[in-house]
């Protein structure tokens, strides 16, 4: 992205009144938030059954050079899953396309529960992240079809908030399988929960419930260049991690970035030359409101990619179970959660104060955690716990807190007519965060020694350089957020 003068644009009207919650979960919308919550609800579950059984998978088929990559290309797939949305949406409507995601989903689930190496684990997750993507793009894109706008801040924050649904579903199940031995077990108990999901949304979504589909006359084109470009960023900056040396691996860092700079040119000028666009006009521009805040988003989820590495260290560094480091770092999801709920009523001067207040809790958590991780026993075992379940929280909650208001502002501030775009570019740019972020973090934590010299010392040192670094993401979101409002 890149900065400019402010836009001249006119200044946007303020979105409707919030509706109560109540009038969400009531009647038909209420069956209905359930049908378009519940499949990333599964998603979330399964990030975080994934997060708390990696440790245990590395242990027995090895890879720990790959830790990040699970992520990685899990979420390279997400990019592919929520682009690809919009086309399937038009083609099968809203009951096809969810159906579609979830067999896509479960096929990947499959892919991991059988792996007998981590290539095929690897390649497990790329299919699991295409169909989550899927599911995720569609959850959000349908909210502007299903509902009312009044009713929108209300359903995003349900949608972010099936994140506390996995909290408690996600750990228990990876932790509980992880330490009996049994950690494939945790990707065959996701089937019959995409089975409840299919039948639900068949029921929910179905032309008769008054969810038509009317295919248009032309279908909507992919971006497929900026996609691609995208994608090629991340695996190259996740790449780098591989080359000799610290100034090979900075190299590979520089490549990837210009690559997804590269992706960005394009799409700035694919209107002029009648490209499809991957976001909407103005965009990639920081001196705009809509800029500031596509950037912010994209910083905050950069942030939180740290997660994949929390369970890792509590077992390693402070002896925790598998269970009870599945439930910990899960509380950096259930903080986010919390926020997102507590702050979604906010409105005009509220909802600013959200916006600029959460990012700078987040990287206050974020330097706790750079503290707390890598210092076992300074402050004895059930302090050390409770603060860092605390710093873990205060990461989620500083994003939580304005996530509403972020997503809720892309969809006001979207160019007439790009407001669809608008809303499924959303997951891309979100997406794209976590990539880069998982992509820099495992880069980050091999060359502070997470691997070489391994062990305990080099997992000290990867904390501290992984959550110091990282901290600095949420920091220039601050920034950005009190341009975008004073804009």
């Amino acid at each position: 992205m890149s900065s400019s003068s402010p836009s001249l644009d006119a200044a946007p009207s303020a979105p409707p009144p919030t509706a109560a919650w109540r009038e969400l979960f009531s009647g038909r919308n209420g069956w209905r938030a359930l049908a378009l919550t519940g499949g990333v609800a599964l998603h979330a579950v399964n990030v975080h059954i994934v997060t708390t059984v990696l440790p245990s998978v590395v242990r027995e088929i090895g890879g720990l050079d790959w830790y990040a990559w699970s992520t990685t290309l899990f979420v390279v797939g997400s990019i592919l899953g929520a682009t690809l949305s919009v086309r399937l949406l038009a083609a099968r409507g809203p009951r096809g396309a969810c159906l579609t995601a979830l067999a896509v989903f479960t096929a990947g689930s499959v892919g991991c529960a059988l792996a007998p190496a981590m290539p095929w684990l690897l390649a497990g997750r790329t299919v699991q992240g295409l169909g989550g993507g899927l599911l995720a793009a569609l959850s959000y894109g349908l909210i502007q079809r299903v509902f009312e706008p009044r009713l929108w801040p209300r359903a995003v924050a349900l949608v972010s908030g099936m994140w506390g649904v996995a909290t408690l579903c996600g750990p228990a199940v990876g932790g509980l399988f992880a330490q009996a031995g049994h950690w494939r077990w945790a990707f065959w108990a996701l089937l019959p929960v995409a089975t409840a999901q299919a039948l639900l949304v068949t029921v929910q979504l179905r032309p008769a419930a008054g969810i038509r589909h009317d295919r248009p006359a032309q279908m909507p084109r992919v971006p497929a260049p900026q996609i691609a470009l995208l994608a090629l960023s991340v695996l190259v900056i996740a790449a780098s991690g591989f080359w000799p040396g610290l100034a090979g691996q900075a190299v590979g860092v520089m490549l990837g970035l210009a690559i997804g700079f590269a992706a960005t040119r394009i799409d700035r000028h694919a209107q002029s030359t009648g490209a499809v666009r991957l976001l909407p006009t103005g965009a990639y521009v920081l001196g705009t409101p809509l800029g500031a805040i596509y950037a912010s988003v994209a910083l905050l989820l950069i942030g939180t990619t740290t997660e994949i590495f929390v369970p890792y260290f509590l077992q390693l560094l402070h002896g925790h179970t598998p269970l009870a480091a599945g439930y910990l770092t899960a509380a950096m999801a259930g903080g986010w959660s919390i926020g997102s709920l507590l702050s979604s009523g906010r409105s005009g001067a509220g909802a600013d104060r959200m916006l600029h207040a959460g990012p700078v809790v987040c990287t206050a958590g974020l330097l706790a955690l750079a503290w707390l991780l890598p210092t076992p026993g300074a402050l004895g075992a059930p302090v050390e716990t409770t603060l860092v379940a605390i710093a873990l929280a205060a990461v989620g909650f500083g994003v939580g807190i304005g996530w509403p208001h972020l997503l809720t502002r892309v969809m006001a501030l979207a160019p007439r007519g790009q407001e669809g775009l608008a809303s499924a570019s959303i997951t891309t740019v979100q997406l794209y965060g976590m990539a880069v972020g998982a992509a820099v973090a495992g880069l980050v934590a091999n060359a502070a020694g997470l691997t070489v010299p391994g062990g305990v010392d080099g997992a000290r040192s990867a904390a501290i350089w992984l959550f110091t670094i990282f901290a600095l993401a949420p920091a220039v979101a601050a920034w950005l957020a009190r341009r975008a409002s004073a804009r």
